[in-house]
């Protein structure tokens, strides 16, 4: 596995939209603030064309254009990292004008962004060996006060912190809009880890040692069995490590998570799996025809007989860890409280 130079002093931050671009509120503010508080502390930005673009059809641009500028971006000495704009519907669409052979051979360089980014934070493990950060996207950190999830995605970035705790509460709805671009997260439920052990009974406590790999389900399952699905040779690459899956949905109900597992498991995906670490999906709380979210989950979870903890703060719903994507890592749970620690090896 191949691990970036983490961001330093007054090094350029590039800003890439291979998704939405931040071209409408609360995101063109966002970025605005964003782009103040990361001059002010210092650094430079370079910002690419499609930052502020609409003219595509679920992303920023045309397919071509959001795949030239990521390869130009990430192959680019002139910036030091890499956070994307936004997520968005159609990123799968830019992957035939992403030049992956380009990148391969380029120094490698940490990309962030979450949810339809997965299109990248995952390829760029699975096909060049490169870790990447699923984390926020740039208008993100343009919110006052930066909860502590968004100081623990710049402290990864800077390389300041490798080990993270879970945050105690999260945010079921947001009061973010329009108006109010700037509001911080609006946390009022309790987080509560649902887990279970290798037998798949309820538990308290759990640990689990592997190489990080996942992304948002949505994505995911469309990856699979086109000519960017690498992750059998992947899996088997790393077999010695195990995989732990770090998986999250955005519009999935809770069929569609139970469909997802169980494409990925037909895929072969899981093999070599340690475990599962789950962040709370969009549709929290769903009950359909006396299926749940965590059952959705089990059903294919737990025929490996591994640790599976749910509910984590990964993802859609905020405050979310920065999870590398490629990176060693130890996971250990006590009650409701979580400790992951990454190691660049």
């Amino acid at each position: 596995m191949r691990y970036p130079e983490f961001l330093k002093e007054g090094g350029v931050i590039g800003v890439v939209a291979p998704s939405f671009g931040c071209k409408t509120e609360p995101y063109c503010s966002g970025l605005a603030h964003a782009r103040e508080r990361f001059i002010g502390a210092g650094y430079r930005l370079k910002e690419g064309p499609n930052c502020e673009a609409d003219d595509g059809v679920g992303i920023s641009s045309t397919p071509q254009n959001c795949g030239t500028e990521f390869t130009t971006f990430y192959t680019s000495g002139e910036n030091d990292v890499l956070m994307s704009c936004g997520g968005g519907e159609l990123m799968c669409e830019i992957l035939p004008y992403v030049d992956f052979d380009a990148i391969k051979k380029a120094n490698p360089k940490w990309f962030m962004g979450y949810s339809d980014n997965t299109n990248l934070t995952f390829l760029l493990t699975t096909l060049c060996d490169v870790a990447s950060i699923y984390g926020p996207c740039i208008p993100t950190f343009g919110r006052e006060p930066w909860h502590k999830s968004v100081q623990d995605a710049m402290d990864v970035l800077t390389g300041k912190k490798l080990t993270l705790k879970n945050y105690g509460m999260w945010e079921k709805d947001s009061l973010r809009d329009a108006d109010h671009p700037f509001v911080p997260y609006h946390l009022t439920e309790k987080s509560v880890l649902m887990q279970f052990d290798e037998t798949g009974t309820k538990t308290k406590a759990v640990a689990m040692k592997g190489r990080l790999l996942g992304g948002c389900l949505d994505c995911l399952t469309n990856l699979v069995g086109t000519s960017y699905d690498r992750v059998k040779a992947f899996t088997e690459q790393y077999k010695e490590d195990g995989i732990i899956w770090f998986l999250e949905s955005c519009e999935l109900n809770v069929f569609g998570i139970r469909r997802a597992m169980w494409q990925l498991e037909q895929a072969g995906w899981f093999q070599y799996t340690k475990g599962f670490i789950i962040g709370r999906p969009m549709l929290f709380g769903q009950d359909i025809m006396g299926l749940n979210q965590y059952d959705a989950v089990l059903e294919t979870a737990g025929k490996y007989h591994v640790p599976v903890i749910m509910d984590a703060d990964i993802g859609h719903l905020p405050p979310q860890m920065p999870v590398i994507c490629g990176s060693m890592a130890e996971i250990e749970t006590k009650g409701n409280k979580l400790t992951l620690t990454m190691e660049l090896r």
